[in-house]
């Protein structure tokens, strides 16, 4: 190995002080440096006089330095002369995706919205003619402040001497292999690139697709790693060959609400990862062992200074003294109203709590079991999440997967929520609770098969929003009951059906 050009406390261009040495290999360090100037790290790139492909990975660096997509690691600087030849980019502080699913596969749709948001960026870095071509679970980071950042663009495949006829052929191949890894927990290519993953199970001598892996595997997902990915198991569906394709396949995937970073503790030692080109501080609790090729270093947090006391702080404790008690003077005067008129709305008022009608002569049934419902799909549709619809807690709910139209892009008829009674029952009436969609048909439809053409259709409800009920004229024998949605409301901005409980009411 090459003896590194430059030591610790080595200063470039009087502003980038290197600190740790991160990675050495092939006549290129990658260090965790200070740039002096902003007082912030930086990863910084240095490379021995002999370094082969200087020229390119510093011609890659500034390319890569005019892309705008804050997904993409920023590149402060790179520079080639006799003396130093260095390039400076953005130190990421958060976990990357290897070891977010170093404990098995992540929630499909989380896997999803981070692949989709690594596939718009790679998209743009194509439009400047970048590729990236060495994608790996550690290229792509959730960082400390909840976005997501890919790492190593351009610069890593110089580094490691890749190249391609069709790079944006490899690079929606590469985003094929990290949604594969999110569904499963699962790398499906060489162990070299798996960060630390099991390769996939092959059989017929092809990788298997991430349903036959992973039980709970959305159809249309397992159908774009597929189309992306795995030629053999396309099933006729049209290839993914580029970035842009991948992410408009992925458009249509939730984007979830930001996941928590965990908290360090003060001076808590926490492992270092870091791709050929750029630095990354990884957390990354669920894994005792750090990978090959890290190291660690310690973050403290700064006490927050002391405020100083004084007249304004007595004054502002006198006025919130007086507040609390006119609060408790106030609650004590309601109270003593609401005992006097208990349930009893005041006049003009309508009381706040709903009461539920039942149809006479009824009586709740519970379902034996609950399943998520796509005879013309994949037969699945959320099953996991079916349970929550019938646990009489509103907090929980099953949904759909999200679609990018209500009618399902007229792929299918529809999707739902199939309940079964355990025997044929005289169904009456049902009591859904939608949640906060809007829009959308739905049927309840009941028989005692559960094929779809069996079941005979109760009620038809257009616009389900809250709480509708379905009732039927005369009680329809059946047991199955089936809440069918034909086309699919909003929710969030996206077309996804949801029924947070329901309850089944049969004859007496």
């Amino acid at each position: 190995m090459s003896s590194p050009a430059v030591e610790p406390g080595t200063k470039l261009a009087e502003r980038f002080r290197l600190e740790d040495r991160v990675h050495e290999s092939g006549g290129a360090t990658l260090w965790k440096a200070i740039d002096e100037v902003l007082a912030r790290p930086v990863a910084v790139h240095t490379f021995d006089p002999d370094f082969p492909r200087l020229n390119e990975v510093v011609t890659a660096a500034r390319v890569a330095s005019r892309l705008t997509d804050p997904r993409l690691t920023q590149v402060f600087d790179a520079t080639e002369d006799d003396g130093h030849s260095y390039v400076v980019s953005e130190w990421v502080s958060g976990e990357s995706f290897g070891d977010m699913i170093a404990g098995g596969p992540l929630d499909p749709e989380r896997a999803a919205a981070m692949v989709a948001e690594a596939a718009e960026a790679l998209a743009h870095a194509h439009e400047a003619s970048l590729a990236h071509l060495c994608l790996t679970p550690d290229h792509l980071v959730w960082t400390a402040g909840g976005t997501v950042k890919l790492l190593g663009l351009g610069v890593d495949a110089v580094l490691d001497d890749v190249t391609s006829d069709d790079p944006a052929r490899e690079d929606a191949e590469g985003l094929g292999r990290l949604l594969y890894a999110g569904l499963t927990g699962h790398w499906p290519g060489d162990e070299r690139n798996s960060g630390g993953l099991p390769v996939a199970p092959m059989g017929d001598g092809h990788f298997c697709t991430p349903r036959q892996v992973t039980a709970g595997v959305p159809g249309y997902l397992d159908a774009i790693v597929c189309r992306a990915l795995l030629p053999e198991t396309r099933r006729g569906l049209e290839p993914l060959t580029t970035p842009a394709e991948v992410a408009e396949a992925l458009a249509s995937v939730s984007r979830p609400s930001p996941l928590p970073m965990p908290t360090p503790m003060p001076m808590t030692t926490l492992p270092v990862a870091a791709s050929r080109s750029e630095g990354i501080d990884t957390a990354a609790p669920q894994r005792h062992t750090p990978p090959p090729q890290h190291h660690h270093h310690q973050t403290q947090h700064r006490p927050m200074p002391r405020q100083s006391g004084g007249m304004v702080n007595k004054v502002a404790m006198t006025v919130v003294v007086l507040l609390v008690m006119v609060a408790v003077g106030l609650g004590a005067w309601t109270l003593g109203r609401s005992i006097g008129n208990a349930g009893t709305p005041a006049p003009g008022e309508e009381s706040t709590t709903p009461t539920p009608t039942a149809a006479a002569g009824t009586r709740e049934v519970k379902p034996s079991s609950v399943t998520g419902f796509d005879p013309l799909g994949d037969n699945e549709e959320r099953g996991e999440l079916a349970v929550y619809a019938t646990d009489g807690k509103e907090s929980t709910d099953w949904h759909s997967e999200s679609y990018d139209s209500a009618d399902f892009g007229r792929l299918k008829a529809g999707v739902g929520l199939l309940l079964d009674m355990g025997e044929s029952v005289p169904v009456k009436q049902a009591t859904v609770n939608f949640g906060g969609t809007s829009g959308g048909t739905v049927e309840l439809r009941v028989g005692d098969s559960p094929q779809l053409d069996d079941l005979s259709v109760l009620q038809k409800i257009n616009g389900v929003s809250g709480k509708k009920t379905f009732t039927a004229e005369a009680p329809k024998k059946g047991r199955y009951v089936l809440v069918w949605f034909t086309k699919m409301p909003t929710y969030q901005g996206k077309y996804r059906g949801q029924v947070l409980d329901m309850k089944v009411l049969a004859a007496k």
